[in-house]
């Protein structure tokens, strides 16, 4: 029979749970390190819950604040900086491997409604807030020729702000955040097996949306033969380029007598295409999302003959047939200042 003023004792861990908090106690910043370094490196290994614990073991002095977010900065700079160079070295190729092995694949269609060459490297500051666009920004920006001291400067700074946020998140609700933690030891092995659960649960979801917008987008597409054989013989349709204008800045590339359209304003910028002309559609993305997506809005207002390019932009320029290069102005080059706004044609 215990007494009266024994202390209760406190829950028992399991074997696992005790080994994964003493990982945390004395490997803590490694942790930070890896999880930032591979978030960032474009794994969907989100770093924001190790953060924010991370802030929580700091304001209960088990780790070095100071420290923490030195650390998870680091890990920003080396994963950003690897992109950048890959960007700057190997251009459009790196973007489009990037939207190929995306888990979400219309994030990769939404950043052409990003301005980048209005926001030039400021566009770093934000990138770490918005989905998606963390691990596009640098390489978009070094194939964009943005000097490397300005792409540390704006970067760091982007990655300071982020991680002082979701730390200091952290260290803020670090009370309530400790008694997750108690109950996640108690829980035991069972709080492990769940957290893995959802992990696996958020990649399969996503695949699923992917696999979903593609399945959605599946039209006849017109392949660069046929397009050339239809140009050999003087019947020439209406060639559309709906990339991003920050598309068309990392790769120049044009199929000659190309319209330049925006995606979002492709209806107004049609409007003297007749509805029974040949219209085909190409972009750079795999799956030629942007093109489907364009082919299928014209479509429902009553165009009859529009197509995607199969392959896009790649096949076309793979295959041998002509190629134009698209005139860029001085002033839209990063290093420049800042203009309203760049023309491509």
């Amino acid at each position: 029979m215990r007494s009266a003023d024994t202390a209760p004792s406190c829950p028992r861990r399991t074997p696992v749970t005790h080994a994964v908090v003493e990982l945390i106690a004395q490997y803590g910043l490694l942790l930070v390190f890896i999880n930032v370094l591979v978030e960032q490196a474009g794994a969907p290994l989100p770093a924001v819950p190790t953060l924010v614990v991370a802030g929580a073991l700091s304001a209960a002095g088990r780790l070095p604040l100071a420290a923490v977010v030195l650390v998870a900065l680091l890990a920003c700079l080396i994963a950003d900086l690897a992109w950048y160079w890959a960007g700057r070295r190997y251009g459009a190729a790196v973007m489009r491997t990037l939207c190929r092995i995306s888990l979400s694949p219309d994030s990769c269609v939404k950043q052409s409604e990003l301005r980048f060459q209005r926001w030039r490297g400021q566009i770093l500051l934000i990138a770490k807030f918005v989905p998606g666009l963390s691990t596009i920004a640098p390489p978009l920006v070094g194939a964009m020729r943005l000097s490397a001291p300005v792409f540390v400067l704006m970067d760091g700074l982007g990655s300071l702000l982020w991680i002082g946020l979701v730390v200091g998140l952290g260290y803020a609700f670090a009370y309530q955040i400790d008694r997750v933690l108690l109950l996640l030891a108690s829980a035991g092995t069972v709080a492990v097996e769940c957290i893995v659960a959802a992990l696996l649960a958020y990649v399969l979801v996503k695949w699923w949306q992917r696999r979903r917008l593609l399945l959605s987008l599946r039209l006849a597409r017109i392949t660069v033969d046929e397009l050339h054989e239809l140009v050999e013989q003087g019947r020439m349709p209406v060639v559309v380029d709906v990339r991003s204008p920050a598309s068309r800045l990392v790769d120049a590339r044009v199929i000659p007598g190309a319209l330049m359209v925006d995606l979002r304003a492709i209806d107004r910028e049609l409007e003297q295409v007749s509805i029974d002309q040949d219209v085909v559609i190409y972009c750079s993305c795999p799956n030629e999302v942007s093109a489907a997506k364009a082919a299928k809005g014209l479509m429902l207002l009553g165009y009859r003959r529009v197509r995607p390019l199969l392959g896009g932009l790649d096949a076309w320029a793979d295959a041998g047939y002509a190629i134009e290069q698209l005139i860029l102005p001085e002033e839209l080059v990063l290093d420049q200042p800042p203009i309203a706004s760049g023309h491509l044609h």
